[in-house]
């Protein structure tokens, strides 16, 4: 399965992490734990990782086109959370 991997600078990634959760669980399966969650979509999934300084974001998808629009998916909502100072996400392709 492809994946690609964004690792975004921020102060505060438990929040955000814990803000994309509950977002998604009204609708999809969660899991959320102190410093890690999971969202499994139809087409993939998204897993998350707080880290000092940072949101760790790696999504798999069945294949590159789906990523895609996956990656677009979680950064934008991401984007909406952190609107006051947005940050820089970057996808890198995780082999």
């Amino acid at each position: 399965m492809p994946a690609a991997t964004a690792q975004v600078a921020t102060e505060l990634p438990r929040r955000y992490m814990t803000q994309l959760c509950k977002h998604f669980e009204h609708r999809l399966p969660v899991t959320l734990a102190e410093d890690s969650g999971h969202i499994t979509f139809a087409a993939g999934t998204c897993a998350l990782r707080a880290e000092a300084g940072s949101l760790v974001m790696t999504v798999e998808a069945a294949d590159a086109e789906v990523l895609a629009q996956m990656e677009g998916v979680v950064a934008r909502h991401l984007l909406r959370f952190a609107f006051r100072e947005p940050p820089e996400i970057v996808w890198h392709p995780t082999a």
